[in-house]
């Protein structure tokens, strides 16, 4: 089997190249590869490397995912988000192979209280919202073979991520204040990508269960309540580590005021994904806890 992935170097990106390096032949590119194109900001290059080297699958793991940023660089998130993936789509299409892509929470409205469910009315309330979904219905217009994830709240222990953001904050300051109103789940890449991995061998086997799937640890919690478990898994597993931290105040999402307004309900029901690829989805403490420590 021959697979394209895009965006090697992302979060979700570089656990990819580990769990499909097992399914076969792995083509991994990024904006800067030379012999292939890997560069969304060219989708008439993307295409044409999907037609030269026709790969089995196309993962796109590549995207704008710079929330606020989108708001002021609109054509660019668009072209990322909309253009190149309806570009992949068109291609895969002509060459009979199967695309994978990655979207988001952010397609919804964020209101409510219950996890959304894949057949769920969209409302995006930002600009890369709107481009995510734009994405989402160029791929199925397209007629191509896909899979289409939705996730949120992705980390991972290489880069940067909440998670240490907060365990440097705590260094540093004996009293932190954290958004404890919006609501969802920590989704590691790793268990991202070998779920995808798990995905593309058995939509390949049966083509029918391809479509859209949400893809997020089990379990849900505010940013308020992340941080909280952060910090004291931190102490558990380094006891000696210097945390001046004392208090973790919960605040609204009105005490930081960002360009992009962020959805409040970002829980994504998986009942779908587990059942179509008979899967268990781990707690997302569980994922978390073992970014810890490996971080420490």
């Amino acid at each position: 089997m021959k697979i394209l992935l895009l965006g090697k170097n992302g979060q979700v990106g570089w656990e990819l190249q580990r769990s499909l390096a097992p399914l076969g032949e792995v083509l991994a590119l990024d904006r800067h590869s030379h012999d292939f194109c890997g560069d969304l900001t060219q989708p008439a290059r993307l295409a044409q490397t999907v037609r030269d080297w026709r790969p089995d699958v196309v993962v796109n793991a590549a995207a704008h995912t710079a929330v606020d940023k989108a708001e002021s660089e609109a054509d660019l998130a668009r072209c990322l988000n909309a253009t190149a993936p309806a570009a992949l789509a068109q291609a895969a299409a002509q060459t009979g192979a199967l695309l994978v892509h990655y979207s988001t929470d952010y397609v919804f409205n964020g209101q409510g209280d219950q996890p959304w469910q894949e057949e769920d009315a969209t409302g995006p309330l930002s600009v890369y919202g709107q481009t995510k979904r734009e994405g989402e219905q160029a791929i199925v217009a397209s007629g191509c073979a896909h899979l289409i994830f939705r996730t949120s709240w992705v980390y991972a222990a290489r880069g940067g991520n909440f998670a240490k953001t907060m365990l440097r904050l705590a260094a540093e300051r004996e009293r932190l204040t954290v958004i404890n109103d919006q609501f969802g789940t920590p989704t590691g890449a790793d268990l991202i990508a070998d779920v995808t991995a798990h995905a593309i061998r058995a939509s390949l086997q049966q083509p029918t269960l391809g479509g859209l799937y949400h893809l997020v640890a089990a379990g849900q919690t505010t940013w308020h309540g992340y941080a909280s478990h952060v910090i004291a898994q931190a102490r558990l597993i380094q006891p000696d580590l210097v945390l001046k931290v004392g208090e973790i105040a919960p605040v609204p999402t009105s005490a930081f005021p960002t360009p992009a307004q962020r959805p409040l309900n970002s829980r994504l029901a998986t009942h779908k994904l587990q059942k179509a690829f008979g899967l268990v989805l781990p707690a997302w403490q569980q994922g978390v806890n073992r970014m810890l420590a490996e971080v420490l």
